[in-house]
């Protein structure tokens, strides 16, 4: 391993967590903990030794690859050997939400505010997305006023903000999301691309479609560089459900402000116009678009 690292090393290239697949298997043939301890630290000691990127991927992969075979003792005393870094931490975060494990999750979070590696958004991000995943949302906006009132400018930040606005869609409370995404805006935040598609997705799917409509309109004015893909979103919803014309019709509309849609939205509306007779509307689609790809090429 130290002769393989040191070419690693040499050529600056980065470990990921497959470097250290041998530890799962250490740990499923020995029934003591103590060989996978050994094993652990003789690992370290080589990483130690090759230095440079590759000592330091390699640290945040060899706990990343612990804690995804539930080696979470041996993780933290590879952290504490180490650095105290919040992304190690996190790592171990992470493991534990997407297990279901919210009290060992706790338990990593409520270490990291008691130390002296403090949490980050990230930290703060899975606690809030493991709260909700498992329907415990008093707790969560318990969390929020938490994270509110901890005196860090960057939480929350957008992805809190979308963990909450997404599982409000899911659940059909629309009008709870619309109020979360006011919050976000006058917070002087910009909101991800993935919060517009659960706003779209969840209007739809609880047959608001108007609101759906009203909502892509009002957000190509309110952060207009999603405009396109909330436009194209729409189109396919529609074409999916079967109201091909509203769907050519959103196109049209996006086209008539000078942008471009998605090319997969552009062909698979235009190709439900053509089969259902609507040629006409069709051809409308067809001649804005082209406009497009001759600027295009112009610009080339």
């Amino acid at each position: 391993m130290a002769r393989a690292l040191d070419l690693v090393s040499a050529r600056r290239l980065p470990l990921t967590e497959q470097a250290f697949l041998f530890l799962e298997a250490a740990a499923r043939s020995s029934s003591s903990a103590s060989s996978v301890d050994d094993a652990v630290r003789a690992t370290l000691t080589v990483l130690d030794g090759a230095g440079g990127p590759c000592r330091a991927s390699g640290v945040f992969s060899l706990v990343k690859a612990l804690a995804s075979i539930g080696e979470f003792d041996a993780a933290v005393w590879v952290i504490e050997e180490t650095a105290r870094r919040a992304s190690y931490y996190n790592v171990l975060l992470a493991a534990k939400c997407k297990a279901g494990d919210f009290r060992g999750a706790r338990e990593v979070f409520d270490g990291m505010r008691k130390g002296s590696c403090g949490p980050n958004a990230n930290s703060w991000n899975y606690l809030l997305g493991c709260l909700l995943k498992n329907g415990r949302a008093t707790e969560a906006c318990d969390l929020v006023e938490t994270m509110e009132r901890s005196g860090h400018d960057d939480i929350p930040n957008s992805l809190s903000y979308e963990i909450l606005t997404y599982h409000a869609c899911k659940a059909g409370k629309m009008d709870s999301a619309r109020q979360i995404l006011d919050q976000l805006f006058s917070e002087n935040l910009t909101p991800r691309i993935t919060i517009h598609t659960a706003f779209i997705k969840g209007y739809f799917y609880t047959g608001r479609i108007k609101d759906a409509c009203d909502y892509v309109r009002a957000m190509s004015t309110r952060d207009s560089h999603s405009t396109n893909r909330n436009y194209s979103l729409l189109a396919k919803l529609l074409h999916r459900s079967g109201r091909i014309v509203e769907a050519g019709s959103v196109l049209y509309e996006l086209m008539e402000k000078g942008l471009r849609p998605d090319h997969s939205a552009y062909v698979t509306v235009s190709k439900g116009l053509h089969k259902m007779g609507r040629g006409d509307l069709c051809a409308e689609l067809k001649s804005l678009f082209q406009n497009f790809i001759v600027q295009s090429g112009l610009e080339h």
